[in-house]
């Protein structure tokens, strides 16, 4: 495999520099002097951003931006066989590595390489780290899969042995990984267009623990994960726990209080001894156990509870984590990126601390696969909504081949005795909602899709 040296620049090309992942990489590249190309569909801010500081981006992809002076080309899952560019990398025999091997060969160039693993929750409990990180003035380089008001995108590079980063275990790619230091969230079924079950999932999980250096390694792991001691019970690692059980959890928390926003405050414990009051800026007490993680890896890290404090009270969100978009005839907006049974549960629950009077969620199901596998856990966890509302389907990278609709988890929504509508345009769901919320309702957008332009179009058109 070629190996990427931060000592010997070279020039690297990048099939889709666009994706938010991808642009990160491309980013750090450049400001360790490589020389930077890359090719996408259409222009974005992202695009924008790289050819402000110097790369070539060419639009659309096609072969002849595949030149004789690039050394390696990188690609993501998404990108085929038969993609021009690829199969002009191929017969000109340039070295190729999927962004994953990409990410892993960095990580090789830092000696604390910190990864942020879990089926939800890896962007914001990046992103505390990240305001953590740089409240203590580690000067760290960050990757995180959210765009992050702070470091004024998705990617910060630094100029110290830290490096920090979100581990997707879609495709696998976390196990091309090269971790100092792993994090696991939470595991819960998902991506099962790629897994065959949960237990495919946990045991990717587990590999990806065995990535850790023996001896040396660390993995802080939620202990509320069931059976969790199976992922690291043969490996030779430092273990730390934290969760909502003091008893087997190093850290944890209690007397949690939420102030008018939902945003909450705690006593962090530590091997079952109360140690300082902590307090959040983003709400939900999912963010309670995100926060948890981010202070096992700090201090494991040797950072002073005091900028780790800063650090939390700093972080205010990210965009499309809870996000505030604005208001229209008195109506607030929120857009959350939720597109997990779990994840629509917890900032549903959330919404319940903000001030409102009736919650509209405003769902837009996120592929076939996981609409189908999980159609049950979907229609439990939005009917904690008042008032739902669902849009079509986002097809992402699937074709709809499995006979299923958005109608059919309305259905579902409608047997558990809750208000719901299916309505298969935007154009019409914002009509809806234009005659139907009322002042002090609270609207959520919802979804990995383009759903937010929903909740954008009712704001900036009122």
């Amino acid at each position: 495999m070629y190996k990427i040296d931060f000592k010997n620049p070279v020039s690297v090309h990048f099939i889709g520099i666009g994706g938010i992942s991808m642009s990160g990489l491309a980013q750090i590249l450049v400001k360790e002097g490589f020389k930077v190309s890359g090719s996408d569909q259409a222009s974005s801010n992202l695009t924008k951003d790289l050819e402000a500081v110097g790369c070539r981006i060419s639009y659309p992809q096609a072969k002849e931006n595949i030149t004789d002076d690039i050394d390696v080309v990188v690609y993501t899952a998404a990108i085929h066989p038969d993609n021009p560019e690829f199969m002009e990398a191929k017969n000109k025999n340039i070295p190729m590595l999927t962004r994953a091997e990409l990410l892993g060969q960095i990580m090789q160039n830092y000696p604390s390489a910190i990864n942020v693993a879990g089926t939800h929750g890896k962007t914001t409990t990046t992103s505390m780290l990240t305001e953590i990180f740089m409240a203590a003035n580690t000067d760290p380089t960050i990757s995180v899969g959210g765009i992050l008001n702070s470091i004024g995108g998705n990617v910060r590079v630094g100029s110290s042995d830290i490096f920090i980063t979100e581990a997707c275990e879609y495709t696998n790619s976390f196990l091309s990984f090269n971790p100092t230091t792993n994090i696991i969230l939470n595991v819960k079924a998902d991506h099962l267009d790629f897994f065959k079950d949960l237990d495919d999932i946990r045991h990717s999980f587990k590999l990806f623990v065995e990535k850790l250096p023996d001896n040396v390694g660390t993995l802080i792991i939620n202990s509320d994960i069931e059976d969790y001691t199976y992922f690291f019970k043969d490996k030779h690692c430092h273990v730390i726990t934290f969760g909502s059980d003091p008893s087997k959890s190093m850290y944890s928390a209690k007397d949690i209080t939420y102030d008018e926003f939902g945003c909450c405050t705690y006593t962090l414990i530590k091997d079952g001894v109360d140690v300082d009051s902590i307090k959040l800026s983003v709400p939900g007490i999912h963010n309670v156990y995100n926060s948890l993680a981010a202070i096992a890896t700090a201090q494991n890290e040797g950072i002073d509870l005091s900028f780790i404090k800063q650090g939390l009270l700093n972080f205010t969100g990210t965009n499309r984590r809870f996000q505030k978009k604005g208001e229209f005839n008195g109506v607030t907006v929120i857009d959350d990126y939720a597109h997990h049974p779990d994840e629509i549960e917890a900032t549903l629950e959330s919404a319940k601390h903000y001030p409102h009077k009736t919650t509209w969620c405003v769902f837009q199901p996120h592929t076939y696969t996981r609409t189908k596998s999980l159609m049950d856990e979907f229609a439990t966890a939005l009917s904690k909504a008042d008032k739902v509302v669902l849009a079509k389907i986002y097809a992402a990278r699937e074709t709809d081949d499995l006979g299923i609709s958005s109608a059919d988890l309305a259905n579902k929504i409608k047997a558990l005795g809750k208000e719901c509508y299916y309505i298969d345009t935007f154009e019409g769901i914002e009509e809806f909602l234009q005659k139907n919320c009322i002042n002090g309702d609270l609207l959520i957008t919802m979804g990995a899709g383009d759903i937010v332009k929903v909740g954008e179009d009712l704001v900036n058109n009122q």
